[in-house]
């Protein structure tokens, strides 16, 4: 392996790389002279199109809306099965013990959030019913302590994707299904039973497993996958915590999650498989075969390597922003405008304006 991404090129004559921080140091160094070592060929991107019409947009913007409560979703069959294989899902995991409520504990509540999940080309995948808890109703050192948990840099992922294509490694997807609940769960916490569930009368919810949305989840889910790759081999980054690598004498294999979705790529081919192989006996598992869509990146393979677009995480963010019959311009301000703190009217969702900008900065590599 060489020591930096230093050794990518890209002609200036285009537009800047996709892949950022060329610095980044991910993997120790091989030896010289491997018979993988990157070519000197310089990489180039074709520029973009400004020309995009909401015609080239519309027809990828999902128009099946989620439902926003329980009482509407209940209605549909298909949401109607879907909140039948979480809650299946849920006690298979042993998630929770029905209990009698100690008189020294307070209940968290939960509730179902519907999301439709897409395709690349914005089709439609499955219909997703997860139960969460409000974990804002946790008090801390009372049911929740340590919240913190990593997950990976989009640094990491570029990077990886511009190694894999200089490589000519091959890249693949995998899901964790109910990712969080194989999280052991150290806290006591008692929840409401979901809506749906017909428990006997005055039991609770003692959970056993991280359930979404509890403080904690995050951190036992990824301090058990840490422990469980380990176990197979896999080192973790210095520089990434969650980027896993395994060396043997076949080769490399490397391993990046991203709360429950991973990319693995490297030059040992039956190393790949024997690591799908053993997350699949450990943890349920969907694998979604090459890489095609990660994080908001699409990801097309060719001869010449991976392109990588955006387009539809845009478009999706142009239907949440409402913006998709309007006028594409160069600047979204009026030439010499003056601004002052009482001009115009308030924005009627100040939050969801927020999150717009972050997703926008998130694409542009300033998130």
């Amino acid at each position: 392996m060489f020591a930096s991404l230093s050794e990518f090129k890209v002609s200036p004559s285009h537009h800047p790389p996709i892949f950022t921080n060329p610095s980044l140091e991910l993997f120790p160094n091989d030896d010289a002279g491997s018979p993988n070592e990157p070519s000197n060929d310089q990489t180039s991107m074709a520029p973009v199109s400004e020309d995009v019409s909401s015609a080239d947009i519309a027809p990828r913007t999902n128009e099946i809306e989620n439902p926003p409560s329980y009482k509407e979703a209940s209605l549909d069959p298909l949401w109607q099965q879907a909140m039948n294989e979480e809650l299946q899902a849920l006690e298979k995991t042993g998630t929770w013990d029905l209990v009698d409520l100690p008189l020294d504990k307070t209940l968290v509540g939960c509730k179902w959030v519907y999301k439709i999940k897409t395709h690349s080309d914005g089709s439609v995948e499955c219909y997703k019913a997860r139960l969460v808890a409000k974990g804002f109703t946790q008090e801390y050192g009372i049911d929740y302590k340590e919240t913190f948990a990593l997950v990976a840099r989009l640094t990491t992922v570029r990077s990886l994707l511009a190694i894999a294509a200089v490589r000519k490694w091959k890249l693949f997807e995998m899901d964790v299904k109910n990712a969080f609940i194989n999280g052991d769960l150290e806290d006591e916490v008692y929840m409401k039973p979901p809506l749906g569930l017909t428990p006997p009368l005055n039991k609770v919810c003692r959970l056993r497993r991280a359930l979404y949305g509890l403080k904690q989840s995050p951190r036992a889910w990824f301090a058990k996958f840490n422990s469980t790759v380990s176990e197979f081999g896999f080192n973790s980054s210095p520089h990434d915590t969650a980027l896993f690598v395994r060396k043997s004498a076949q080769g490399m294999v490397l391993l990046l999650i991203y709360v429950d979705d991973m990319i693995i790529t490297g030059d040992d081919v039956s190393g790949i498989d024997e690591l799908k192989q053993f997350l699949s006996h450990r943890f349920e598992m969907k694998d979604l075969g090459s890489l095609s869509y990660f994080l908001g990146l699409e990801v097309t393979s060719s001869d010449a390597g991976y392109l990588l677009s955006q387009m539809k995480y845009a478009s999706d963010l142009i239907s949440k922003a409402d913006l998709i019959d309007s006028k594409n311009v160069s600047t979204p301000l009026e030439p010499n405008v003056k601004l002052t703190p009482l001009d115009g009217s308030p924005l009627p969702d100040p939050t969801c304006y927020r999150q717009l900008l972050v997703c926008f900065k998130g694409m542009r590599g300033e998130g």
